[in-house]
């Protein structure tokens, strides 16, 4: 059992603490430190049986200063946007003998567990507004490395930035 997994998110914690409530240790791969590889990314996409806009997370900073709801954006921009910054990558992922889910909620990830827990009490909200801050930190840091760039992976511009709206768009690569 392998888990895509951001420890900063507490419904990837939830969802790590039922696996091993269970009786497993999943191999946890922390993906912000070790993204996924684009083929590994399509693959965990095509298994699941969801379009890449389901996998994209939709809440933060990155996902609403940038309008990645907004239709203009293609699948293969998003796919692209999720390589480059694999925060826009929605988790936990699990993957199991029994099939590959996106675990949200992290009760999800019962249906993959060869002896799921009977009784699970949440980590709750307070408890978790420390990492909430750190995490808002790390997509002010996405957004501003986007915003100080002016480019994406697809097409080398975010025409929908606010700075991009108020200056040249610069047109080199990531």
């Amino acid at each position: 059992m392998t888990i895509h997994h951001n420890p900063a998110c507490g419904t990837s914690r939830n969802m790590l603490a039922m696996i091993r409530q269970s009786g497993e240790e999943p191999e946890v791969i922390e993906y912000l430190k070790n993204p996924p590889s684009r083929a590994r990314l399509l693959e965990l996409i095509k298994t699941i049986g969801i379009p890449i806009r389901a996998l994209r997370r939709q809440n933060g900073m990155p996902y609403a200063e940038f309008g990645f709801a907004d239709p203009q954006w293609s699948d293969d921009q998003l796919f692209d946007f999720m390589l480059a910054h694999p925060i826009l990558i929605s988790r936990p992922i699990v993957v199991t003998p029994k099939g590959i889910k996106l675990c949200r909620p992290s009760e999800a990830v019962l249906d993959l567990l060869d002896h799921p827990v009977g009784r699970f009490v949440k980590e709750t909200a307070s408890s978790s507004r420390a990492r909430n801050r750190r995490q808002q930190a790390e997509f002010r840091g996405v957004s501003a490395s986007l915003l100080s760039r002016r480019i994406s992976p697809h097409n080398n511009v975010i025409p929908n930035s606010p700075r991009m709206r108020s200056g040249p768009a610069v047109t080199s690569a990531i």
